[in-house]
Parts: C-alpha cells; sequence; structure tokens
C-alpha cells in the first residue's frame, strides 16, 4: 500500500501540553479505527506551527476523510516514492 506525507499548518502546535498531545493522537486512533483498516498512522513529526505525518493508506481520498473527521488540516498530501537514509551512501 502506498506511503504518503500529509503537510498540516497548524499555529501554536509547539505549544500543545503532553495531555492535548495524547488527546489528540487518541482522537486520530479511534477514526482510524472507525475508517477501517485502509488507512494506518506510521508517525507524525511536531514542529512550532506544522504537523508533518506520515501514513499509509491506499489513497488520497481516505486521508481527507480522516482529516475531515478529525477536524485538522490537510493541507498538503504527497505520495512517498522512495527513502534514503544514511546507508544509501554506503
Amino acid at each position: 500500500m502506498p506511503k504518503f506525507m500529509i503537510e498540516r499548518n497548524m499555529p501554536g502546535l509547539g505549544k500543545l501540553t503532553p495531555d492535548q498531545m495524547q488527546e489528540a493522537a487518541a482522537k486520530s486512533n479511534m477514526l482510524i479505527r472507525e475508517l477501517g483498516s485502509e488507512i494506518k498512522w506510521i508517525q507524525s513529526f511536531v514542529t512550532a506551527d506544522k504537523l508533518y505525518c506520515v501514513y499509509v493508506a491506499p489513497g488520497e481520498d481516505v486521508i481527507l476523510e480522516h482529516a475531515r473527521c478529525a477536524d485538522i488540516p490537510a493541507d498538503k498530501i504527497s505520495k512517498v516514492i522512495s527513502t534514503i537514509d544514511p546507508s544509501t551512501g554506503d
């Protein structure tokens, strides 16, 4: 199944408390369970004003539905073509 990187513009995100982050993650997990096995949240990276999320899904449509239900933006969705890391250079 394809992997996607989602960029979410969320001003003030970096100021959320650990409890607020836990609540948001729990809501996302619940919605993913409701959407079924077509979508899987892999990891997210929090910055001051953006959230970068990695998901596995059959297409952008289910990612957009998850964002709509969670009431969070999905400003840019990019399909991951390949990955590299330091071992790629060896």
